[in-house]
């Protein structure tokens, strides 16, 4: 994925913990730019809970628009004071003619035209995550071919797969309710306009990693509660097990050092226009370590204030 970018870097004094010289950022985004935001991806994956997000945050926004037309979207609502601070276009597998060199060519007419940026947003979850939408939605998924709704994920999955690679963020719905999709793409859709948004995620090995964090901690060096009598049925947000966990000297010095790691990056990050930072958290279950880390965590990011969005998900927890 290519980096973003688009803010203004000064090197000043410190901000949430960060030593003096440290970037920093003025103002959400470069005075007076637009940007286009290109959301795609799997079908069911939530393209249409994202749009609707972005809709809801100001951006004007359009359905299944052909990547030619891209220019002319960008030229009626640049014009004049006042307009929105940018367009959203969904461009999935109704319109996969059109990927391509198509799509770069547009997005290099972007790249020239001044007071404008753009970004690619990929939405994806897994096949079971997939199919069970489906099921319950009883819709019929566009790429199905006699019913075969699994074999038409995976098709438009390899289909995709060049326009995922040029995608800035991958955002992985998988597990996510209803609910909790709304609420991601709701913060995210004001990530882009806003300050950073930093996404703290535990998770188990054992289950397969997301898919979508930037950064990966390890946290199995810690000894495993599960492996207590008493402790195996609790999580991470019961007492005693954030005590058995958070009582480890080893484990207070990782939360030190992760807490010094973040503050450092996260500001770099956002000074380069990095708009949304998610780190993944993981043990063998992701049920017990993981889960009281992310907590903690999550708790010292919010003492130090470093200046961003926070959002913590368990992913495991009720495995």
């Amino acid at each position: 994925m290519r980096p973003l970018d688009g803010l203004r870097v000064s090197g000043q004094a410190d901000r949430g913990g960060v030593t003096d010289g440290a970037p920093t950022v003025e103002g959400t985004r470069a005075a007076g730019r637009r940007r286009i935001v290109i959301i795609t991806g799997l079908s069911g994956a939530g393209k249409s809970n994202a749009l609707q997000a972005f809709e809801d945050a100001g951006y004007f926004c359009v359905d299944n628009l052909p990547p030619r037309m891209v220019p002319a979207v960008m030229e009626a609502t640049g014009e004049g004071v006042g307009g929105p601070d940018g367009v959203v276009a969904v461009m999935d597998m109704r319109g996969r003619r059109y990927f391509g060199e198509e799509l770069e060519r547009s997005l290099e007419a972007v790249e020239r035209e001044k007071g404008w940026d753009h970004r690619i947003l990929f939405i994806e979850s897994d096949d079971p995550s997939l199919v069970r939408r489906y099921k319950e939605s009883r819709r019929p998924h566009p790429a199905a071919k006699n019913g075969d709704v699994l074999e038409a994920i995976r098709r438009e999955r390899r289909d995709l797969s060049t326009l995922r690679e040029m995608a800035d963020l991958i955002v992985d719905t998988s597990g996510y309710s209803a609910l909790d999709a709304r609420l991601r793409f709701k913060k995210l859709a004001e990530s882009f306009s806003s300050r950073l948004t930093v996404s703290l995620i535990s998770f188990g090995f054992k289950h397969g990693t997301p898919m979508d964090v930037d950064t990966l901690l390890d946290v199995r060096f810690l000894p495993n509660p599960h492996y207590d009598p008493n402790l195996r049925p609790l999580t991470g947000h019961d007492p005693p097990v954030r005590d058995a966990v958070l009582g480890l000297a080893d484990c207070q010095e990782f939360l030190q050092k992760a807490s010094d790691l973040l503050s450092f990056l996260v500001p770099r990050y956002d000074a380069e226009g990095k708009t949304y930072f998610t780190l993944g958290i993981g043990c063998t279950g992701g049920r017990h370590r993981s889960v009281a880390i992310v907590e903690e965590l999550a708790k010292r990011l919010r003492v130090r204030d470093i200046g961003v969005d926070l959002f913590v998900r368990h992913r495991d927890v009720e495995r």
